[in-house]
């Protein structure tokens, strides 16, 4: 008995513990997980904002617009914007008596006194969001001015377009340019100045092979060589002018000047008394109409062209004329060598060309003329490039006037003189590091024909 009675004792101690047990189980933390989790989250928010607040940086702005750095507070009244090009937000001052107020308790590189609660983060926050949609307003407001500004300086595209249509219906060819100048320079009512600029324009015109040819195809350039007929010098000089540049490296233009008969009116007036600076262009008009045309150098032959550039050359002040003269005879020299040169390469016996160089005896019509001692005499120019054209003419002469050359005295004076004057001047490119420079060449040139000359 005594037994059971101590098994029963144990049992209601035991169940009475269990039940104690369960009526405070409320009373402990693990029995609520949300409101301990609530609590513990608002401690560390707190704790969070607390410690943001404490290291907010007051920035001190000027009256310039500076970059505002994160973490750094902006002091009440300042002038904040966001700068779209480089992302950053940038603030100013913008009213000076509220700012220094809001500034004179506090001093550079100071932290913001958190027990004053001026600032919050939810406050700056706040006035960031209203700050960004502001600079998003300014800058509207700066672009619409800068539109305005643009528009002010520029024309519309309408208005653009409308006098782009107005000019198309003035556009011209040169076709119809060269049809209009021609029919201005032959009006019998346009006055000479009127002429003379048509003309004039007309030369700008012609340089292109085209309307060269088209120039021809309407009759106008048989109208500019009929004008070499005038009594005004200037319509001749100008007239040359225009005819020397359509005759340049143009065969179809060439051909029908010759049959047009520009050849002898050029010469007449080279051989006329007329003012230096139509023969200047008239000489232009021939160099032009003779060169890489060798039925045109046989007609110019035969008229006795050598007979009136060598009156020409003769005459007193055409130096200039002269120097031109001896460049033509010199190119119309090599031109039929290198025909002949040309020939002989490509084994080519009777070639047009070649032939038609053939009919043209340039070289024994020069020594019957004098052109042997008239080219020497021209050694006495005082200019160097005038100089250099007459050596090589006397080069390219050299097998036709070497009998000539060698008896002359002057001559052989005149290149000795030369040859120490260039001597000289050629030392001094030397010591200058020129190796080939203009007055070695010039020196090799004398060199040469004194060679020759022996």
């Amino acid at each position: 008995m005594a037994l059971w009675g101590m098994l029963l004792g144990l049992l209601m101690v035991s169940c009475f513990t269990f039940c104690r047990s369960h009526q405070n189980l409320k009373e402990f933390a693990l029995t609520n997980p949300e409101k301990s989790t609530t609590k513990e989250t608002e401690r560390k928010t707190k704790a969070k904002e607390e410690l943001d607040t404490e290291v907010l940086e007051v920035f001190h702005p000027t009256h310039e617009w500076q970059a505002l750095q994160p973490g750094q507070a902006v002091p009440a009244g300042s002038h904040v914007r966001l700068n779209l090009q480089t992302g950053a937000r940038e603030v100013k001052l913008q009213y000076g008596d509220k700012i220094q107020n809001n500034l004179k308790e506090s001093k550079k590189g100071k932290r913001l006194d958190i027990n004053t609660n001026a600032y919050t983060s939810q406050d700056l926050k706040s006035a960031l969001a209203k700050l960004k949609k502001g600079a998003e307003m300014e800058s509207s407001e700066e672009d619409q001015a800068r539109q305005a500004e643009v528009k002010q300086l520029f024309r519309p595209i309408e208005e653009l377009k409308k006098d782009f249509a107005e000019l198309n219906v003035v556009i011209e060819t040169d076709m119809q340019i060269m049809v209009r100048l021609i029919n201005k320079f032959n009006s019998s009512s346009s006055s000479l100045e009127e002429k003379i600029a048509a003309l004039f324009d007309l030369e700008y015109y012609v340089h292109q092979m085209d309307n060269a040819q088209d120039l021809l195809s309407f009759g106008g350039l048989q109208v500019v060589i009929n004008a070499l007929n005038s009594t005004e010098p200037l319509v001749k000089e100008y007239a040359a002018f225009v005819l020397g540049a359509a005759f340049s490296s143009n065969p179809k233009v060439q051909v029908e000047a010759i049959e047009g008969g520009a050849l002898q009116k050029l010469l007449i007036i080279l051989a006329t008394k007329q003012p230096l600076a139509t023969k200047k262009k008239v000489l232009f008009a021939l160099c032009s109409l003779l060169r890489h045309f060798p039925y045109a150098q046989q007609q110019f032959l035969k008229l006795g062209g050598l007979q009136v550039l060598r009156t020409l050359v003769q005459e007193k002040g055409t130096e200039v004329l002269a120097v031109r003269v001896v460049t033509l005879l010199y190119d119309l020299i090599t031109e039929k060598m290198f025909a002949e040169e040309e020939a002989e390469l490509t084994r080519e016996t009777s070639p047009e060309k070649l032939q038609q160089y053939r009919q043209v005896h340039l070289l024994p019509g020069l020594r019957e003329q004098g052109w042997c001692a008239i080219t020497a005499s021209l050694l006495a120019l005082p200019e160097h490039d005038a100089r250099e054209k007459v050596l090589q003419t006397l080069g390219a002469l050299l097998a036709t006037c070497q009998d000539h050359y060698r008896q002359d005295t002057q001559l052989s004076r005149m290149l000795a003189s030369l040859q120490a004057e260039y001597q000289a001047l050629a030392a001094l490119e030397l010591q200058d590091g020129e190796e080939e420079g203009y007055f070695q060449e010039l020196l090799g040139s004398i060199d040469s024909l004194l060679q020759g000359l022996r």
